[in-house]
């Protein structure tokens, strides 16, 4: 026998020499991701084709121990497999395919259909006489059992049949060679476009292939989307890009909504509860959700760190795994991924002021939520939903007559089939707390409205019924905002001042607080928040301070204190207290303000209440504020709050050149350097550029009487106008016209999965 053939036979270890001294994770490539990496980076190169093997130093040494190598479910690694070639084995060679795709992989290490079968029927003919198995008194029950789980693995292995002899021989083979063992189980992925056969893409390429999925150029060999591609080690959780992708998402929008981590691959196989499953075995289609769930955290975390090509990438390989995931229908085991998968989705689009797709992605949430079989994972998910409504309620100063029409694209969702009757809550508050219900309900359509359905509900989680009570109370102030903003104009008698439509005063939700004021009015529902989130944190004790949430009560329960004229400014301490810690605590974590909701806004807000305190303690005391000596409690007292506000103002001056015009807050003027001129106010607030909102606008805008009130908000507006010329101008640069680019080739993969959405959901 030649060494050659001897070489065949010898089993080699999982992880090449390199990683294994380095106690670093190895894929098992030839060369492995480490090494290649190692070799680029000390060449200076960004591709390895070309590059001879021996040139990495990757080297496998064989194993010393007897039985499977640990990591490989039982298989021993062979060393043909370390040097690309394929196993077999699975159906017909296609588990390589699978794996090389990012599919689902064949049946390697479990029984083949052909044992299943033949356990099957050892066991029926046992049903009949056998009482006894073991030590089990209940042998019949025993074996109904085990009947059951074999007819299940059956089935799963008939499925992962005909999906891959749907997918095509001739390109499995094809691909199995290149790509079966250059990733690990965990980076698999499937993309039904890259297994379709060559005869339907030219098909596809002819009928206009962006539409159908992407330009070839927008593909690797394998045809697997080059965004998914090139980002599939992210979601690695040993990789530290991706680690820290992660922990940006956790830190900044996942702070606040709390949902369920993604589960790993082997984490979802003990949900499925098959006896015998792994990892290998998960359908593609389940797959892809699971990816698309863990892209969105990363992709999110990259906008967070403002690395926005990087995350609308990331965000383009979430659609294209989505669009995978609805080739079959959607299943209950991930139908929680799925949606939230479209609810970040959402937010991702939000972030970009992109608004017509956000309200679609936000529509097909809804959806899968009113489908969604754990009451407490869908109203969790609703209670996030609702938060981010109430910004969006803010933004459009909660006027659904602006809102885009979506209803022709995404239909309105369906309700359940079988209604359940009302509780005494529910006939009470003329509400539905049940997820799909709340999901269907015809005034949630655009945003969720009226009275709060989780905080109502109280076998919903403590943290999702506290966040949707702080939502209702956004609403109810914005709808206040604009019935003082309705006032002033009717005092003023202006008559350039944007007209306020009735409807957005008498709200559902206005009327719901109108009819319940001593329960539903915003003052109650912070406090009822604030109760109930510390009925959640003393009942699970952890290292999570939830500041993100506390930040939220802080900043209300300072807006809605109606203060004290004989006070500092005539603010009470409480009231100071609540705004300082507001600040603080923006400034100590400055990934808050990147919640999917209004926090950014009240932020903002708290710094102009800043301002009119700063205002009123220099118009009480004067420049000797300023000139005091050591020991004044008043002039320490400016100089903290100065401190606070200069700080905070930079931090939110920064996040607001970030966003599109349209979503941001107040241009906030700067403190003077020196002593004001005589019979001027220490901060012009004069001189900021309103929000927007007409909410946000109330706090500028406070001290002013109706003429000079509406004058202003006028000014504002022609300010904005003008500010978003000159982004307009300032946008012109080489890497916005890449971004804008970019972000062009990806909408057309966006709306293609709109598209299959819509006639999926029509149907």
């Amino acid at each position: 026998m030649s060494d050659g053939d001897k070489g065949k036979d010898i089993a080699l270890c999982a992880s090449c020499d390199r990683c294994r001294s380095r106690k670093t994770k190895c894929d098992g490539g030839r060369p492995c991701t480490n090494c290649a990496a190692k070799y680029m980076k000390k060449h200076k190169l960004t591709s390895v084709d070309g590059v001879p093997m021996e040139a990495f130093e990757c080297h496998y040494s064989p194993a010393k121990r007897r039985g499977p190598v640990p990591g490989r479910s039982g298989q021993s690694r062979k060393a043909s497999e370390a040097f690309g070639r394929g196993m077999g084995g699975g159906f017909d060679g296609m588990d390589n395919f699978q794996q090389g795709m990012g599919g689902v992989g064949g049946i390697g290490g479990v029984q083949s259909m052909e044992e299943l079968q033949l356990r099957q029927i050892m066991l029926q003919a046992n049903m009949g006489g056998h009482q006894g198995l073991g030590t089990l008194d209940q042998g019949a029950s025993f074996l109904d059992t085990q009947q059951a789980a074999i007819q299940q693995q059956i089935n799963l292995i008939q499925q992962l049949q005909a999906q891959q002899n749907l997918e095509g021989r001739a390109v499995a083979l094809a691909a199995a060679s290149a790509a079966a063992d250059m990733e690990p189980p965990t980076r698999r992925l499937k993309t039904a476009e890259a297994a379709a056969k060559p005869a339907n893409n030219a098909n596809a390429s002819s009928s206009g292939g962006s539409a159908a999925g992407g330009s070839s150029n927008n593909r690797d060999a394998n045809g697997v989307p080059r965004t998914i591609a090139a980002h599939t080690h992210l979601l690695e959780l040993s990789d530290p890009d991706g680690s820290r992708l992660r922990a940006y998402y956790r830190l900044s929008v996942d702070e606040l909504f709390g949902f369920p981590p993604t589960p790993t691959d082997e984490e979802y196989c003990m949900r499925l509860n098959i006896p015998g499953m792994t990892p290998r075995m998960i359908p593609g289609t389940h797959l892809a959700a699971l990816s698309a769930a863990r892209f969105a955290e990363v992709a999110l975390g990259a906008v967070v760190h403002n690395e926005v090509s990087l995350g609308m990438e990331l965000c383009n390989a979430v659609v294209h795994c989505l669009r995978e995931s609805v080739q079959e229908p959607v299943q209950p085991p991930y139908m929680f991924e799925v949606a939230r998968s479209y609810f970040l989705l959402g937010v991702f689009r939000a972030f970009r002021g992109d608004m017509v797709r956000y309200f679609k992605y936000r529509r097909v949430c809804l959806t899968y939520i009113s489908k969604l079989e754990n009451d407490a994972s869908a109203a969790t998910l609703l209670a996030a939903v609702a938060f981010l409504d109430a910004w969006a309620y803010m933004i459009y100063n909660a006027d659904e007559k602006r809102l885009p029409n979506i209803d022709k694209t995404i239909p309105p969702v369906e309700g359940p089939m079988q209604t359940l009757g009302s509780t005494a809550t529910e006939l009470e508050y003329n509400v539905k707390t049940n997820p799909g219900q709340i999901a269907s309900d015809p005034k949630n359509q655009n945003w969720i409205q009226g009275a709060p359905p989780i905080y109502l509900n109280n076998e919903a989680p403590l943290p999702a019924r506290s966040l949707d009570a702080l939502a209702c109370a956004v609403r109810t102030c914005c709808d206040q905002a604009n019935g003082r903003f309705a006032a002033i104009s009717k005092e003023a008698k202006t008559t350039n001042m944007e007209a306020i439509p009735q409807e957005t005063i008498i709200t559902p939700t206005t009327t719901a607080v109108l009819a319940h004021e001593n329960e539903l009015c915003s003052r109650n529902m912070v406090l009822s928040a604030f109760s109930l989130l510390q009925q959640y944190e003393a009942a699970t004790p952890s290292s999570h301070k939830n500041q993100g949430i506390h930040l939220i009560i802080s900043a209300l329960d300072a807006f809605l204190d109606n203060g004290d004229e004989e006070e500092n400014g005539g603010f009470t301490d409480a009231q100071i207290q609540s705004l300082l810690s507001v600040c603080n605590t923006t400034i100590e974590n400055p990934l808050l303000m990147h919640h999917g909701g209004p926090t950014y806004h009240m932020v903002s807000n708290a710094a102009i209440m800043l301002c009119h305190l700063l205002n009123g303690m220099y118009a009480m005391k004067g420049p000797e504020l300023l000139t005091a000596q050591e020991g004044d409690m008043e002039a320490a007292m400016f100089e903290e709050v100065l401190d606070t506000f200069i700080a905070v103002r930079k931090l939110l001056m920064i996040h607001r050149r970030k966003l599109p015009a349209k979503l941001r807050c107040h241009g906030i003027p700067r403190a003077p350097i020196g002593v004001p001129q005589e019979g001027m106010s220490f901060i012009d607030l004069g001189e900021t550029i309103l929000c927007s909102c007409r909410g946000c606008q109330g706090f500028v805008l406070m001290a002013c009487s109706p003429c000079v009130a509406a004058e202003r908000a006028q000014k504002a507006a022609d300010k904005r106008k003008v500010e978003t010329g000159i982004e307009g101008k300032f946008d012109s640069t080489d890497m916005d016209q890449d971004l804008a680019e970019l972000d062009n080739d990806f909408n057309l993969d966006d709306d293609a999965l709109l598209g299959m959405l819509s006639q999926l959901i029509a149907t």
